[in-house]
């Protein structure tokens, strides 16, 4: 009898199928990476349009903010997720490494007062393509050589999905809500954020730092792994910390001469332009096509941050831990009761 072979015994054979399961991997990882930047993206809004509403003095700003979140905010998402799965795991855990060196140089020249938490803010808005490359690339190292790659990415997606949907629909509430239920006092979240808003930058603090902590260890493993002897590895590693010193410094001193969306457009075209002359060197060809997308991407994302960086500039933003009154405040003062002759 005429027997046709199982579907199984000779998909794996193509090498086309190969080359499709990589390339859906690796739009699961840009995926996931988009999806963390929209987390913090959305708690980021959340912090400053609390801060905006609290203080009726940037009543514009916040009208500012609230036109700009009604619009294009998936669009943005799908962009990055098409960035972050063309710029290749190489080119990405380079720029991991750049921005974590310059974030590390950032945050031990700063002190603690209202400038340096301006600055820090600053930092978070100018983090997120190279954040959405350290998740990448924390995915790509940690799945390597896993036995069902596909399977966990997905399952990583959709924690992801609930996550970055649980952040946008906190957004959402509080553009549309929060200053009637501030001002009503019948909203556990409204008034959460109310009473702790000011320690949200605190806690981004941290979560990136593990971020970029796992996104560095990655990194480095990635880039090694095209190297066969130390020498090999020597050769790369020298020029790429001289570029990188070169670039922190040069960044840090346009930063104060420029410090609107003008000195962040050149710091991108500066950073990128280096990466671009050290891998004509010591990389390969398909580097150069992910120098272009990390480039399409950066400003992609400095687009989309554009309203609260401005707002980092205009004025010493960062909202103060809000007092708590005490029962005598707040009970309303009742008129002196005349006093009765004394009996004679």
């Amino acid at each position: 009898m005429f027997h046709l072979p199982s579907l199984p015994s000779w998909l794996p054979g193509l090498s086309s199928l190969e080359w499709g399961s990589s390339l859906l991997d690796s739009l699961l990882q840009g995926l996931v990476g988009a999806l963390g930047v929209l987390v913090l993206n959305s708690l980021l809004k959340v912090y400053f349009f609390v801060g905006c509403a609290n203080d009726p003095q940037r009543r514009s700003q916040k009208e500012r903010l609230q036109a700009q979140w009604t619009s294009m905010e998936m669009v943005h998402l799908a962009g990055l997720t098409l960035f972050l799965t063309i710029v290749g795991a190489r080119v990405a855990a380079l720029v991991v490494l750049e921005f974590s060196l310059r974030a590390v140089s950032t945050l031990l020249s700063l002190g603690k007062g209202s400038q340096d938490t301006t600055e820090r803010l600053q930092l978070y808005l100018l983090c997120q393509y190279s954040l959405g490359c350290g998740l990448a690339c924390g995915l790509s190292f940690l799945q390597e050589g896993a036995p069902h790659r596909t399977l966990n990415l997905l399952l990583s997606l959709g924690l992801a999905t609930l996550l970055g949907w649980g952040a946008w629909r906190l957004q959402r509430h509080v553009c549309r809500l929060y200053e009637l239920h501030s001002s009503q006092q019948y909203c556990g979240v409204c008034l959460g954020l109310l009473a702790n808003a000011y320690g949200l930058p605190g806690l981004l603090g941290r979560a990136l730092a593990v971020a970029f902590a796992v996104g560095d260890l990655a990194a480095v493993a990635l880039i090694n792994q095209d190297f066969l002897t130390t020498s090999e590895a020597v050769r790369f590693w020298t020029p790429l910390t001289i570029c990188y010193t070169l670039l922190v410094i040069y960044m840090q001193e346009e930063q104060r001469q420029h410090p609107g969306m003008q000195g962040q457009v050149q710091t991108v075209l500066v950073r990128m332009a280096g990466l671009f002359l050290l891998l004509l060197t010591v990389g390969r060809w398909l580097d150069l096509l992910g120098i272009l997308a990390s480039l399409l991407g950066e400003l992609w994302c400095l687009v989309g941050t554009r309203a609260l960086l401005d707002l980092c500039q205009i004025q010493d933003f960062p909202s103060q831990r809000p007092s708590v009154s005490t029962p005598s405040q707040a009970l309303p003062s009742t008129p002196a009761q005349p006093q009765k002759p004394a009996p004679s």
